[in-house]
C-alpha cells in the first residue's frame, strides 16, 4: 500500500450538509511511538494490520490495539500511538455541528476510543468507500460515506430501540415493555437515549404514528380502527394526538399527506 493524503477545506455551502471531511489517507508506521498531540478535529482511524497502544485523555491511559480495530479521536483530547510492530491503517478527518447529535446518540463515545468487530467487512467496506470518494470533489457523497462509516460505530444497546419498536403497538406501561424486553426501567431508557436520543414514551409514540401512516395511506380502514391496531381504544384521542403531532388531522394526512393518497387522487 503505497502511503497518500489529502486535507480538504469545505466550503459555507458544504458546512450546512452538516458532517464535512476535513481530510483522508493511508498511512504505514514502523513500530516506533509517535508525538503525543491533541486534534481541533474528530478523527476516525481504521487499522488494518499491526498491534499495540493507543494512548488516549489526559490520564494517558493505554488501550489495547489490535488490527482489526476502529480508533476515534476527539478534538481536544490528547492522543499518541505506540505500536507494537508495523502499523497500516486508514484514516479521515471530520467536524460539523453533527457530530454533537453523533455524541448524544453514542456513535461518538470519548470513553470508548477503540473498537474492534467480530466482522469487519462492513467497516472496511464503508472506509474504502469514503478514501475512494474523498478524491472526487462531490459533498454529498463525502457526507454520506462519513454517515456510513459512524454508522458501523452503533452503540451496543442499539437492539433494544428496535425491539421496542416491534412492541410499540401493542398497549403496555413503561415497566411492561421493560419486563418483556428483560430489562429494567433504567436500562431500558438508556438504552433508548443513547441509540436515539429521546425517552421510551417518544420512541413509543413515533412509531405508533408511523404505523398509523402506513395504515392511512395504504389500507382503506376506518380511522377508528386505525387507532385500535396502533394501540389506541379512544379514535377520538387518538386523532387529537395524530393532528398535534403530524400537523393534520388522520383523514387529511390520508387524502394530501401520503404519496398513496396522492396518487389515488390523480
Amino acid at each position: 500500500m503505497q502511503d497518500w493524503s489529502i486535507y480538504l477545506t469545505p466550503g459555507a455551502v458544504e458546512r450546512q450538509l452538516g458532517l464535512f471531511c476535513l481530510g483522508a489517507g493511508q498511512q504505514t508506521h514502523g513500530p516506533r511511538p509517535a508525538a503525543e498531540r491533541a486534534l481541533g478535529c474528530h478523527a476516525l482511524v481504521w487499522l488494518q494490520e499491526g498491534r499495540g497502544h493507543l494512548l488516549h485523555g489526559p490520564d494517558r491511559q493505554l488501550h489495547e490495539v489490535r488490527a482489526p480495530a476502529l480508533l476515534t479521536l476527539f478534538p481536544g483530547v490528547l492522543h499518541g500511538y505506540r505500536p507494537a510492530t508495523r502499523w497500516r491503517h486508514a484514516w479521515t478527518l471530520f467536524s460539523g455541528p453533527a457530530t454533537e447529535a453523533l455524541t448524544s446518540l453514542g456513535h461518538l463515545d470519548v470513553n470508548r476510543p477503540v473498537r474492534r468487530y467480530a466482522d469487519p467487512q462492513a467497516v472496511d467496506r464503508a472506509f474504502t468507500r469514503l478514501l475512494r470518494v474523498s478524491r472526487q470533489h462531490n459533498a454529498v457523497q463525502l457526507a454520506g460515506a462519513l454517515y456510513d462509516l459512524l454508522s458501523q460505530q452503533a452503540p451496543p444497546q442499539g437492539d433494544v430501540a428496535a425491539r421496542l419498536a416491534e412492541l410499540a403497538c401493542t398497549p403496555m406501561s413503561v415497566q411492561g415493555y421493560a419486563s418483556a424486553l428483560g430489562i429494567t426501567v433504567k436500562e431500558l431508557r438508556d438504552a433508548v437515549r443513547r441509540t436515539t436520543g429521546s425517552t421510551p414514551h417518544e420512541l413509543i409514540l413515533s412509531t405508533r404514528l408511523s404505523c398509523a401512516k402506513v395504515l392511512l395511506a395504504e389500507e382503506d380502514l376506518p380511522v377508528g380502527v386505525v387507532a385500535r391496531r396502533v394501540g389506541y381504544d379512544d379514535p377520538a384521542y387518538f386523532s387529537r394526538l395524530f393532528t398535534a403531532r403530524v400537523g393534520m388531522s388522520p383523514v387529511s394526512f390520508r387524502r394530501s399527506g401520503s404519496l398513496a393518497g396522492r396518487i389515488s387522487s390523480l
